[in-house]
């Protein structure tokens, strides 16, 4: 792609992203969705391939159908109160239909389907991009209008997206679905905690952001794709090993990594809000993500893979891009001290 049209999808991509976050009224909000997807489809359709263009279609006509759903709520909204202001949503149906359409733009389930199809249709630094930034508009709208959607559709949502993202899971080979059921895991404990800690769901917002671009760094540097190349990666760099080893334990949460922190704390908002069966589920459906993550750990750090060769360097193309991810893997190992500033 030439660079000047990739800058400019680019900087309408965050263009996007920041008039949502900032608008008031929902037909600006509305604009600034459009333009972070029309920006992203050629992104992701960029690579001559069929899976490219399934993926890009696919994400076009799912993140559409939202906005139009989120469309239809506000002028509903606006019909009966006569007003466009994002936070007065007073009519009965809008937030319901609000809350629908968000999941559907963030891949809560059941509204989940179509993330790991365009992740994995994509090229990984575009499914990075799927993963992070563009969560970031649907999530801008979720924390405005937080306070009037309904709690027990957002906790049924985040109950099953935190057991689907994790028994989906499970079964995976391809690496960028099993980042995209990550994604829904995680997305489900955000959307747990969203009604009653706001800071603590965008602490918990940033970290997953953090550890995600970490494991998608280590992926684009070894052209990995699936957890057989994941088995091969002491070849390449052993340090890299130890980077992805570190990463995908912080995924899954385990002490005394940062991944440990912003699930702990939740579980202890919950608790101290006598929400202990919201909270003992959530405890339990991580187990299924902690699988899939400790499984991809012990694929690329624990085994050594029949080799066919005598040479013990694994033919690979080299990146074309340079990344370091030194500084994000310091962070998703380091961060768990600053736990007593967050708690206070």
């Amino acid at each position: 792609m030439n660079p000047y049209v990739l800058s400019l999808l680019i900087s309408n991509l965050a263009l996007g992203a920041i008039i949502t976050a900032t608008s008031y009224h929902w037909f600006l909000a509305w604009v600034g969705l459009e333009l972070n997807t029309l920006a992203i489809i050629p992104i992701l359709a960029k690579r001559h391939h069929p899976r490219a263009t399934e993926a890009a279609t696919k994400y076009f006509i799912i993140q559409a159908t939202a906005s139009s759903i989120i469309l239809f709520s506000s002028t509903f909204n606006a019909w009966h109160t006569g007003t466009w202001d994002i936070t007065q949503l007073t009519a009965f149906p809008t937030p319901t239909m609000l809350t629908l359409a968000l999941a559907m733009k963030l891949g809560l389930v059941p509204l989940h389907f179509w993330l790991p199809e365009v992740m994995q249709g994509t090229d990984t630094t575009t499914a990075l991009i799927v993963a992070t930034w563009q969560k970031l508009p649907p999530i801008s709208l979720l924390l405005m209008t937080i306070n009037q959607l309904p709690t027990t559709l957002l906790l049924t949502l985040a109950i099953l997206s935190t057991l689907v993202g994790g028994w989906s899971g499970l079964n995976q080979t391809q690496l960028r679905k099993i980042m995209a059921f990550s994604s829904i895991g995680h997305l489900g404990w955000m959307a747990a905690i969203s009604t009653i800690s706001q800071k603590l769901f965008i602490f918990t917002l940033t970290m997953y952001i953090l550890m995600t671009t970490t494991m998608f760094f280590t992926l684009i540097i070894l052209t990995a794709k699936t957890t057989k190349d994941l088995g091969t990666m002491w070849m390449t760099s052993p340090a890299l090993s130890t980077t992805a080893l570190i990463t995908l334990m912080a995924l899954g949460g385990l002490p005394p990594l940062t991944g440990f922190l912003p699930k702990w704390l939740i579980l202890q908002e919950l608790a101290s809000n006598h929400l202990m069966p919201l909270a003992t589920t959530l405890a339990l459906a991580s187990l299924f993500s902690l699988m899939f993550y400790m499984r991809l750990t012990y694929i690329t750090t624990l085994t050594t893979p029949p080799s066919t060769t005598i040479t013990s360097v694994k033919w690979r193309f080299k990146p074309t891009k340079p990344i370091n991810p030194t500084s994000t893997t310091v962070m998703t190992l380091l961060l768990i001290p600053i736990t007593p500033l967050i708690y206070a």
